[in-house]
């Protein structure tokens, strides 16, 4: 409209001032002046007119203008005022200089939000708040999606920080995360061990104490439960429910142990849940995985499995000894079948083997050679703690039965077979580039099952209720057949492993432990021999008690600290931890010490005290009574993280048994 205006004054003035001209012309040259006179009169006037209305018009134009301009920064002023959402301007240094109603109604009212920092309002994370999805805070019990402005176009300090009311979406998003199925499979641990013995009313009176404390543990969900078998139950829960059961740390495991089956025998479960899968055969297989992983760790506790890992709940009793041997039979016979199809079977225990992992190596080599194939021990020569026994066999064998990994790795074929004994965790192994070259593996292992173990072996023979792994293969010796019979000697090595492992028959000793070590002694395996094995130096004596002399107590533990690193602190560290063990109010003993530039530590209990949890917690790994870890820290940092990991432990065994 402005400028349809301009440009009609525009043509008005052009044409007056032509017709001004033209009268002045008129008036110099015509023959009648007056005539002449009287145009340029009429015409002056007309100029003026025009030049009087353009400037009448501008000024009123201006006007308007400026009323606009003023009713659209008034309407601005009030849409920002009421707007329908929270919004409040903050300066640079973050202060809330203003606000709108919906922010003094909904936020904080304004006599508290003036001059306020943004930061006190919520825990902002600033770069959110001003990048384009901007930051989620809570306040009031509302949830908002909050986004900072700042005008690009000038140098001004100030932001607009508007709040989005996410509250609905919020909460069905909540919702449909806990309404999420989630799959429990519970297994009554050693069922059938534990009621063989058992009267009809006894199994009748414990089905139904069971089945009773699953009903009755879960009424208070919306889940649904279904009995597989007579100690298998399926359970479909939502994931609401879980987390109440995995901040109680799964309280139904302790319930479960007031089930008592005769004088000393309590009932224990296992647990595997499958949660956070894709779908809800995903989460099934999960399950299945976790309950696995109970079995391979002892049972009697939980294994939530879930996309990014495991993570583990009770396991503070002791596991129930199969007295079955029918699995032992059967991996014997596919192991043999094993043997006969290889060109050549390789050997191994873990780094630093001990005279578990070289007793078992060496009974199991033996009988492997008089199948007919060849057999070799691989071991580090420089770094193990079999130097003894290692020494004893070749003054016994005219063939030699150890040899280095790298001359194993060089003669690899395609036929190869490799047995990993006394760890299944690949980090721990002698070799890992012998393990990753053989094409064929199988694991025999008594450690409590870790979560990271060799994938893809051929046989996986695991029992965590063994006392060792020089029990499993006495086991599997005995189905190896007469003409696989073990020598004195070999025996005395594999009778050794045991009784390293079961500290002279105390620890973890079962049945079938005294049945392997006779079978053991009546193969020839001499005693003395034995124990002159464990025989250990002045220097190794010297060690152990010093490490016993600076001993500390924390929380009913001792730990010892080792002031100087030695070649035989390896060997007198776990002795010391035995030794510690014996101090009248010891629940369990950590020995720690430094050895090429890492911190070794051997933890050691009589079962009360689960070292196995503390050494996992810390990425270590092993038994109830015997477990370990390697860390690369300094040892005073290394002694404040387990002081911090027994802390924890005994917080969370407290907690469990409220």
């Amino acid at each position: 409209m402005k400028r349809n205006h301009t440009v009609q004054y525009l043509i008005l003035t052009v044409v007056s001032l032509t017709a001004v001209l033209a009268s002045w012309n008129m008036y110099k040259s015509s023959d009648s002046p007056q005539f002449g006179l009287i145009l340029l009169i009429v015409s002056v006037v007309g100029a003026i007119s025009v030049g009087v209305m353009w400037a009448l018009s501008n000024s009123v134009l201006k006007k308007f203008i400026l009323q606009r301009v003023n009713d659209i920064t008034q309407t601005e002023k009030e849409s920002l005022l009421n707007f329908p959402a929270p919004m409040a301007i903050i300066d640079g240094s973050k202060q809330i200089v203003w606000m709108n109603r919906d922010f003094d109604d909904y936020v904080l009212d304004e006599m508290h939000a003036y001059k306020m920092y943004i930061g006190d309002l919520a825990d902002f994370d600033f770069d959110k708040l001003y990048s384009e999805q901007g930051d989620k805070i809570k306040v009031n019990d509302r949830y908002y999606r909050v986004k900072a402005v700042t005008n690009k176009m000038t140098d001004s300090e100030f932001s607009l920080v508007y709040f989005d009311d996410i509250t609905e979406l919020h909460d069905m998003t909540e919702e449909y995360f806990q309404s999420r199925p989630a799959v429990m499979l519970v297994a009554v641990d050693s069922y059938d061990e534990l009621m063989q013995d058992s009267r009809e009313s006894e199994k009748a009176r414990i089905s139904a104490q069971l089945e009773q404390l699953m009903e009755t543990f879960f009424d208070s969900t919306t889940g649904v439960v279904r009995k597989l078998s007579s100690s298998r139950f399926l359970v479909v829960l939502e994931y609401r429910y879980l987390k109440k059961m995995i901040d109680g740390r799964f309280p139904i495991l302790d319930k479960a142990r007031e089930i008592n089956i005769g004088e000393r025998t309590t009932v224990t479960l296992s647990i595997g849940v499958g949660n956070e899968g894709k779908t809800l055969a995903e989460n099934e297989e999960f399950a299945k995985q976790g309950l696995d992983m109970c079995f391979g760790r002892g049972g009697d506790q939980a294994a939530v499995k879930t996309g990014d890992g495991f993570e583990f709940y009770g396991g503070v009793s002791k596991g129930v000894e199969k007295q079955t041997k029918v699995k032992t039979r059967i991996i014997a016979n596919a192991l043999k079948d094993l043997v006969k199809e290889s060109s050549k079977v390789f050997i191994m225990g873990h780094s630093m083997a001990d005279l578990d992992a070289i007793g078992s190596a060496v009974g199991l080599c033996a009988v492997i050679r008089k199948l007919g194939t060849p057999a070799f021990v691989a071991v580090d020569h420089q770094r193990n703690l079999a130097a003894p026994l290692i020494g004893y066999i070749r003054s016994k064998q005219s063939e030699e039965y150890f040899i280095s990994p790298a001359y194993a790795i060089d003669n690899v074929d395609d036929a190869t077979l490799l047995v990993v004994v006394d760890t299944h965790n690949p980090d721990f192994v002698d070799s890992p580039e012998l393990l990753r070259l053989c094409p064929k593996t199988v694991v025999i292992d008594h450690h409590r099952r870790m979560v990271k173990a060799i994938e893809n072996s051929v046989i996986f023979f695991h029992e965590p209720m063994a006392s060792s792994a020089s029990e499993m293969v006495a086991e599997l010796a005995q189905y190896f057949g007469n003409e696989c019979k073990l020598a004195a000697y070999e025996a005395e090595a594999l009778l050794a492993g045991i009784m390293l492992d079961t500290k002279n028959f105390v620890m973890r000793t079962g049945v079938r432990t005294f049945e392997a070590a006779a079978y053991l002694r009546r193969t020839g395996a001499d005693t003395v021999s034995v124990k002159n094995l464990f025989a250990s130096s002045i220097e190794t004596f010297q060690q152990k008690s010093m490490l016993i002399t600076n001993a500390e107590i924390h929380n009913e533990c001792a730990v010892a600290t080792a002031r100087a690193t030695s070649p035989t602190m390896r060997i007198a560290a776990p002795q010391a931890a035995d030794e510690l063990l014996g101090i009248n109010g010891v629940k369990a003993s950590f020995v720690m010490y430094e050895d090429s530039g890492k911190v070794q530590i051997s933890a050691r209990s009589l079962g009360g005290f689960n070292v196995q949890l503390v050494m996992e917690a810390l990425g270590g790994g092993g038994h109830q009574t015997m477990a370990g870890v390697q860390l690369s820290t300094t040892l005073r940092e290394a002694k404040h993280m387990l002081l911090l990991a027994i802390d924890d432990y005994i917080e969370k065994s407290s907690a469990n048994n409220k």
